[in-house]
Order: C-alpha cells, then structure tokens, then sequence
C-alpha cells in the first residue's frame, strides 16, 4: 500500500502552536562570514565555500556566535542529562575561548514540562539568526560550524542537515514517496541540523492559521522535513558535507563541523546476566516458525529467560499465563507478565526486558547499555513513539523492539491503578499512557528498532551499533542477525564497530 505524502499527518510543533501564536516575529541578521551570491539560479543549491584568512576569521565569527541558538536533544533520565550538560559545557567554553558574548545553549527537557517537548522546535530568543539543533552525542567544532552557516544567507529560508533518505519505500514512513523514495532528503540528527529564522517564522505562521491534527509520531527526522518540505511549497533539505556522523577520531573528519560518537555507550562493567530477565511474548501458532528463529539466535545469550504463550509446550518450554491469545493489542498478556517479574523472580533481578518473539535483539549489547542506568531509577527504555502530544497525549516505548524495565519502574507501576482497558489493548500504548500519568518519563535509544535493517537508512545505521529489530517479514531473520546483532562479529570489547562496512551490504 502507498500512500501520498501529502496525506500523512504530523503533530510535529503542535504542542507548542500556541505559544509561537504569542510570539512577535523573530528579527534576523544576516552572517557576515559570507553569503549566497546574488544571482544564484537555485536558492537551495550548496554554495562554494571561500577559504577564509586565518586573520580575522575568529572575530568575525565571534561576532555572529550569539546569533545561534544551539538546542540539545536531551532526555530528562540522569544519565541521559548529564551527557547533554558535557555537550553544553564543551559548546559554553568553545565559544568563552572566542572572548565574545555566549550563545545560547537550551537542552530539551528543561525547556517545556509538555510531554511533546521532543518532538517540538522551542521558542528562540531574537535578534537569532539560525537554531542549530542536535544530540547529546554530537561534537561541535564551534568555529568550523560558524564558518559552515556563514556561507549561507540568514535572511533566507534554509533547513540544512546531512541527507539521508529511502531506498525502497517503507512503513515507518508510511509508504511515502513509494515511487521513488530517494528524491525526498530528511536529516540525520546525529550530525546535527540546523534551521534559519525566516524559515522558523513561515511555520510559526503557519501554526497560527492551521493548526496540526494530533496523530503518531514514529521517525521524528522524516516528519519534521515532510512538514518543512509542505508539499513542495517549502524548502527541500539542503545537504552540508561537513554535518559529519564519523566519529571525531576517524581519519577523514578534518572538513567537519560536527562529528558523533560510534560508540555503544558502556559505563564500567555490562550488567550481569543473571541481572536480565528476558520475557518473549508468543502464541501457539507461532511456536513451530518463530521460537526456533530465536533459539538459533539470540536465546543462548541470555540466563534469565521465559516464553509466554496461550499454551503450555514443554518442548519449548512455554508457559500459559491464563490469559488467552488476542489477535491484536496483547495488554492482557504483558500485564500479566509484569504481576510474575514482580512476584515469581529474584527479588534482586533489578532489570525485565519483554520483546515478541519476532523481535532480534542482542543481549550482550543490552547489557553494556544497561550498565550506564541506574536500576534504583524508574527506567522505562526503548524506542520512542508518541501519540496525540499536541492534545494532552504521551509518549510511550514501542513493543517490537523490545521494552526495557527496571524492576523499581514495574513495581510503581503495579502499584498504580492504570490497566489495560482491553484484554487486547495496545500494550506498548497503555503503558506509556500510565507512566506518563505517574510522571514516569520514557527514556529513548535509537540503538532499539520497531522495523527491519532494510526499513532504514544505510546512512542512519552506519554510525549505530543496533541492539535490536524486529519482524521475520521477507528476510532471512537468522542471517540478519548474524549480521547486526551477535556478538563478535563486528565489535570490539569496548563496543566500537569493526569488520565489514554495512555501507555495502
């Protein structure tokens, strides 16, 4: 099924509609590094950058550092906040070593209380020229990234990123572009991207006149560009080689402003097996195709693990939980889960992950991931959706691939009164729905897939190193995971990538 991109719905500013309606027009300055030459024929084609003289390049882009307001993708979970307060910090001493005003440094999750805050653009001060936003794992060569958006002309319309974009079309774009997904250009986060005032302003205006329908949000990246592209009627992304996503101490990262960390984050030692309880959700049905797939996989990397069914297999084994099989939804079943986590396991397993048993995930990288979280924390991560964030809604970890527990997070929640409201409720849905009624927030990595490798950008999982992915459909599901996901096929002790390039594959 294909889908015009005109008719997909974004909620990606709705939250904050209201507040840009308040706001005057944001006053903009034209950078004095350089601008487009006058005569371009195309607005958004790349302009040629001029080598400037060592003299005088410091002041001239001292002068313009204030007009940038950096926004830092932050989440709101310690570990999370503390990498964006480095990021922060480092951006806060480039510029103080400039010996000119500070810009404005602004991390996400301390900006609006809303739970849609991340899927926003904030509020910018004036007298602003570009908002430049990015992850907490971005690196930022201050004057590099002033030299980059001085050849562009701030009075004008620009959204500038690093291109990434379809090769085939896929669901989590719901299908856009099915003809040809490679003409539309969406940017990467990781290496940063940026935005110019006039541009900001057009969909403040916009907002005002037509507000945004709440819906899902699922790849924010691509959302954001169909809603800036607007049919045709707004800027295409515009691709700038040095928004790099190589990391910072690769041999080729000399042109780059930005550079981003192809690490999987490890902080001490992984967590114990003994430490993750596993549970995979399944059905009699699926029990002759699915579960083998799993037991040729991943299964034998984890200690602590059980298989949920609507029947009892002891060839498996499966365990009926009484709760008979839905076909759609499961909330019943995962509930369900969560009650036996709490009263039937070691009181000292401080971690439950609950994946499908069509879901591929790497436990050895979990546990490295894990090591950086606090299980005394209320934890609940994964892969972030949201739903109706313009109008009062949450956000919540998608199921598919794989939620993440900390046994502090399931024991608040079981102690609340939130339940299903349905045996076959939307699980993933009702449980974001009930932490974000406790003001439990929901913690994202991107290292966590809903899709399979090939409904991704080869550009966007270069620079991952991929705890999971889910569905069997069209491929291969014991090759793909022996080509992403086990352990010692592509990485090092300390979780770095070696080996094959998946830019080939």
């Amino acid at each position: 099924m294909s889908r015009e991109p005109g008719c997909n719905r974004w909620l990606l500013f709705a939250a904050c509609a209201h507040l840009f309606c308040l706001l005057p027009p944001l006053r903009t300055r034209a950078f004095a590094v350089s601008v487009v030459p006058e005569g371009a024929e195309d607005e958004t084609e790349l302009p040629v950058l001029q080598k400037s003289e060592k003299s005088g390049t410091i002041s001239k882009v001292s002068r313009e550092l204030k007009e940038i307001v950096f926004i830092i993708q932050s989440q709101s979970n310690s570990f999370h906040s503390k990498r964006a307060e480095d990021l922060k910090r480092d951006i806060l001493k480039q510029a103080a070593d400039l010996g000119k005003e500070l810009p404005t440094v602004l991390l996400i999750h301390q900006m609006d209380r809303h739970e849609g805050a991340w899927t926003i653009l904030p509020l910018m001060r004036e007298n602003s020229s570009w908002i430049f936003f990015c992850e907490e794992d971005t690196r930022i060569q201050v004057v590099k990234l002033l030299e980059t958006l001085g050849r562009f002309d701030g009075s004008k319309e620009w959204f500038l990123g690093k291109a990434l974009y379809d090769e085939e079309s896929t669901i989590i774009h719901h299908y856009a572009f099915a003809e040809n997904p490679t003409v539309f250009k969406f940017p990467d986060f990781a290496a940063g991207w940026a935005l110019s005032i006039p541009l900001v302003n057009k969909l403040a205006k916009k907002l005002k006149s037509e507000p945004l329908k709440s819906d899902f949000t699922i790849d924010l990246k691509h959302e954001i560009a169909l809603y800036i592209w607007q049919k045709g009627e707004g800027p295409h992304l515009t691709p700038v080689p040095e928004f790099c996503t190589d990391d910072m101490n690769s041999y080729n990262v000399d042109h780059c402003a930005t550079t981003f960390s192809n690490f999987l984050p490890l902080c001490g030692e992984p967590v114990k097996k003994e430490d993750v309880f596993v549970a995979v959700k399944t059905c009699r049905k699926f029990h002759g195709d699915r579960i083998p797939v799993v037991k040729q996989t991943w299964e034998r990397e984890a200690a602590l693990i059980e298989y949920y069914s609507d029947y009892a297999d002891i060839s498996i084994p499966t365990i009926d939980l009484g709760v008979p099989n839905t076909d759609r939804g499961h909330c019943g079943k995962t509930f369900a889960i969560l009650e036996r986590f709490l009263n039937h396991s070691s009181p000292r397993t401080p971690w439950l992950v609950i994946v499908d048993d069509d879901t591929l995930i790497s436990i050895s990288r979990l546990r490295k991931l894990l090591s950086c979280y606090d299980p005394n924390e209320p934890v609940f991560l994964g892969e972030r959706y949201g739903y109706g964030l313009g109008t009062g809604g949450y956000s919540y970890i998608t199921g598919g691939g794989g939620m993440v527990f900390s046994r502090i997070a399931v024991q608040k929640l079981l102690a609340s009164k939130c339940r299903c409201y349905s045996m076959d409720a939307p699980d993933d849905m009702v449980l974001g729905m009930c932490f974000s009624g406790l003001g439990i927030p929901i913690t994202h990595s991107p290292l966590f897939h809903q899709a399979r490798p090939m409904d991704y950008p080869k550009g966007y999982l270069s620079h991952q190193v991929p705890v999971s992915f889910h569905k069997h459909w069209n491929i291969d599901p014991v090759k793909e995971y022996f080509t992403w996901l086990a352990p010692n096929t592509e990485e090092s002790l300390n979780g770095k990538k070696v080996g094959y390039n998946r830019e080939d594959l």
